[in-house]
């Protein structure tokens, strides 16, 4: 049996604006005061797991613990099956520019794009999926640290040229199935609903929300 959330508070566990903005609409009907580790000046751990569940975890317990407070904290890539899974977990690591400012992923999209092509294959039409972890983590203390984690996933197929300017990461090469637009391209009420951050979040709210 999940552990039922009944807190005020959550901190979401995560430096990229793009990620809180997203998770941050997803929490906004239950009416959660919500803060992002960024805002509180938390740093960011090391992402040293080999599965998006561990590095949901690592990420959910170091926040827990550096705010004193419940810590939902999301772990996600892109996973395309001809690569053998990469990006996957090292979907933001793609995206380093070491001469830029932070992640680029219009490089990150690139170096997809050059990666099929090195193996022989036509990169558009490609399956794809994101696949997201969430884990939510209550601090030690009355609660001992306990936490929920649930995963869920989008299917898809890659494009390029990249499509749109909205959304972040890898979302203006993404197709989900029975779409036309890209994760870039869509309203982005609509990505939210389809996403597969929506696709944990759903289950974590039936699990811990309701």
């Amino acid at each position: 049996m999940a552990r039922k959330f009944t807190e005020k508070k959550l901190v979401i566990a995560s430096h990229n604006p793009g990620k809180v903005y997203e998770i941050n609409e997803l929490l906004s009907p239950f009416g959660v005061e919500v803060v992002s580790a960024g805002e509180l000046g938390l740093p960011e751990p090391i992402e040293d797991g080999e599965t998006f569940i561990a590095n949901a975890e690592l990420k959910a317990r170091a926040a827990a613990k550096g705010a004193e407070l419940p810590a939902l904290a999301d772990d996600s890539g892109l996973v395309v099956p001809v690569l053998d899974g990469d990006p996957g977990i090292y979907s933001a690591r793609w995206a380093y520019n070491p001469t830029g400012d932070g992640k680029d992923f219009d490089l990150a999209m690139d170096k997809v794009r050059q990666a099929i092509e090195a193996i022989g294959e036509n990169p558009a039409g490609q399956n794809a999926y994101f696949a997201c972890a969430l884990s939510l983590c209550w601090p030690d203390g009355p609660n001992d640290g306990h936490i929920e984690t649930l995963e869920g996933t989008v299917h898809g197929t890659l494009t390029f040229p990249p499509r749109g300017t909205k959304g972040f990461g890898y979302d203006p090469i993404f197709v989900p199935i029975n779409y036309q637009l890209t994760f870039g391209e869509m309203d982005q009420a609509v990505k939210h609903r389809i996403s597969h951050r929506a696709d944990a979040f759903n289950k974590l709210v039936s699990a811990c929300f309701n």
